[in-house]
């Protein structure tokens, strides 16, 4: 049980710890970001301010708000905080807070909410001994934790919480906490005479990488260490700011020419099919803040734009890159990004794709065709044709369309047929390239007898 010790030090360490742990948040109000979860009207929020919470397990990298979310939690329940670490506890620790919070709801109806930080770290053994307390109800848990749950917890205690992820912090959350930390005298550095420019703001915001305590002690290190200028002010500039965090500003505005010719370079490249200028212009989008999963969905484009069927597999590779990375993270998501990008790179590559754009603008110009009757779906109408009408349609249709031909039924599975409308010719839309495995697709097509328009 807390004493006097544990509350005089928590209370020193509100006053002189870092600064990311003095600025935590102490009501929802407080609380910046995670509105997907948290704000208004959402259930989580609900669920706290009714003091109604069930077990949750609350996922997400460094520095997103798990344990301020907790903290906050602990704040407004009615209910006994308890907290445990899984680095530094065990069995032991568990089964004597089991023991306290099994005494406390027999004597005095009081029930206990458990967080436990860095679950993950439990092994399967020490997960299942939690299970019967959160069963039974005589724990509402509150798990953090850093990894997958759906790989890191045994299922039945994902079965009896709710999963709610939190996500990096966008840079104008993470420069809106560190404004109230130079604006806040109490617990922040509102009484030092600080200038943030907002090149500097913007470099620490970029550079966190969405973890406003990286954020915050850079901020920290940055008001300590640099002496007042001539006014008494302490001025926090880029070059300040890429001191204190250890990197480097990259020259890149998101919103901006630098965004988008920098992406374009990297498409170019990877069309060109050279791997070191495509990492190069990656790595420079990565060390500028740039979202990976924007990176990912350009490289899926990539992968049916310039690389299609001379390579399939290549929007298979960039589908199982993204999801190892949605599973993985950073920075070891890294390698699924090269081990893409240098795929799509060194790959064969067709434009063959794109023939959807050319029907689509046939359609629009000349509008869709009708469907040849030996093709239609057998049912009661046909485009608002009695079904006697219809056999009349198939009537005048006659000849090699009389009827539908099954491709299956014929040597090597293929048989001459007008698949268009019948007023149609073939446009020769799709022009398989001699690439890759198009290569194949195209000799496979003219020992059909069908080549396509440009075929040697």
């Amino acid at each position: 049980m807390p004493d006097l010790f544990d509350y005089s030090r928590q209370q020193q360490q509100r006053l002189t710890g870092p600064l990311a742990q003095r600025m935590r948040p102490r009501t929802l109000e407080e609380f910046v970001g995670q509105d997907h979860i948290i704000g208004p009207g959402r259930l989580l929020r609900r669920a706290i301010e009714a003091d109604q919470l069930t077990s949750i397990i609350l996922w997400g990298p460094p520095g997103t708000g798990k344990t301020t979310m907790a903290n906050i939690i602990a704040n407004r329940t009615r209910r006994h905080f308890s907290r445990l670490n899984a680095v530094t506890s065990g069995v032991k620790e568990l089964r004597e807070l089991i023991a306290a919070a099994q005494e406390r709801l027999g004597m005095y109806g009081q029930g206990t909410v458990l967080f436990i930080d860095e679950i993950h770290r439990w092994n399967k053994a020490q997960q299942d001994g939690l299970l019967p307390y959160v069963e039974d109800g005589t724990v509402v848990l509150i798990g953090s934790t850093t990894e997958n749950p759906f790989f890191s917890l045994v299922n039945p205690l994902l079965s009896r919480s709710r999963v709610f992820q939190l996500v990096p912090l966008r840079e104008d959350e993470i420069i809106t906490i560190l404004h109230y930390a130079l604006e806040d005298a109490e617990r922040g550095l509102g009484r030092l005479p600080i200038r943030l420019t907002d090149e500097a703001a913007q470099h620490l915001a970029r550079v966190a990488g969405g973890d406003a305590r990286s954020a915050l002690n850079a901020l920290e290190l940055a008001a300590k260490t640099t002496p007042p200028g001539p006014g008494g002010a302490i001025l926090v500039d880029l070059e300040v700011a890429e001191e204190s965090i250890q990197r480097r500003a990259v020259r890149y505005d998101k919103s901006g020419d630098e965004h988008y010719d920098t992406i374009s370079a990297f498409i170019k490249s990877v069309r060109g099919s050279d791997p070191d200028a495509a990492l190069y212009w990656m790595a420079k989008m990565l060390l500028a803040g740039e979202d990976p999963r924007f990176v990912l969905r350009r490289m899926f484009i990539l992968a049916s734009e310039d690389v299609g069927l001379a390579d399939p597999q290549a929007l298979v590779v960039v589908a199982a890159a993204a999801q190892a990375f949605e599973w993985v993270g950073m920075p070891e998501g890294h390698y699924f990004l090269s081990h893409a990008c240098l795929y799509l790179a060194t790959a064969p590559k067709s434009n063959s794709a794109g023939a959807i754009w050319k029907a689509l603008g046939h359609i629009e110009q000349q509008g869709p065709g009708d469907v040849p009757p030996y093709l239609r779906d057998k049912s009661d109408t046909f485009y608002g044709e009695t079904r006697e009408q219809y056999q009349r349609t198939i009537q005048e249709s006659a000849g090699e369309h009389e009827a539908y031909k099954y491709p299956h039924n014929y040597p090597g599975g293929w048989v001459a047929q007008h698949y268009l409308p019948l007023d149609m010719a073939p446009p020769g839309w799709y022009q398989p390239k001699d690439n890759g495995y198009e290569r194949a697709i195209r000799e496979r097509l003219v020992s059909l007898g069908v080549p396509p328009d440009d075929a040697p």
